[in-house]
């Protein structure tokens, strides 16, 4: 007598094979060549090369322009602080999670903001806030406008450049609100950096 387990199993086998290569082989083929047809550059990490095609980072993903100490590079615009690991790593993408009263964040933020005013020559009143906080996920590329705008004597001063020219170059950077009124204006940090570059060159 066939054992009544048999054929239930024998199907159950047979449904596993065939939603295995169609959800998991099929699917994520059909979803993979969809995005390299309709958007190769986002499906492909939204990579940034530089002039010889070497690839130098994401417009996704923020980095940090310091030097082997860790100290700001003055010919570099500078991005907003990260609480990823030991800054801006993707493995460890994360926000403090301190709230607004906590003595640690409030300690920080003065921190910060006397450093910066002291790097760049201004008046600790006129720092822009995101100059002072790490977002939500420690990995965010942009800065305000106003941060970068900021930057614009320091970074000309180091790098003999004409403030008005990099100003220019700044302003030309700035992307406006999603859709026109989701977010707010902001710079990508290494885009801009990278232009920054491309003038002397």
């Amino acid at each position: 007598m066939r054992n009544p387990l048999l054929r239930p199993l024998g199907v159950a086998v047979r449904a596993m094979i065939v939603f295995t290569v169609v959800l998991g082989l099929g699917y994520t083929l059909l979803i993979t060549g969809v995005g390299q047809l309709v958007a190769p550059a986002q499906a492909n990490g939204s990579l940034i090369r530089d002039e010889s095609g070497d690839i130098v980072g994401s417009t996704l993903i923020g980095q940090s322009f310091t030097d082997a100490d860790g100290l700001p590079l003055p010919e570099y615009f500078q991005s907003r602080p990260s609480a990823a690991g030991d800054g801006y790593d993707g493995g460890a993408s994360s926000g403090s999670n301190w709230g607004p009263e906590n003595a640690d964040l409030v300690s920080a933020i003065e921190e910060r903001r006397i450093a910066i005013a002291d790097f760049e020559g201004v008046d600790p009143e006129e720092i822009p806030a995101d100059a002072l906080t790490a977002s939500a996920s420690g990995l965010d590329p942009h800065i305000s406008p106003a941060y970068a705008l900021l930057q614009v004597p320091r970074v000309a001063a180091a790098r003999d450049i004409p403030a008005a020219e990099v100003r220019a170059l700044v302003e030309s950077r700035i992307q406006s609100r999603d859709l026109g009124y989701l977010g707010d204006p902001r710079v990508n940090v290494l885009e801009l950096n990278l232009a920054l570059d491309a003038v002397e060159d």
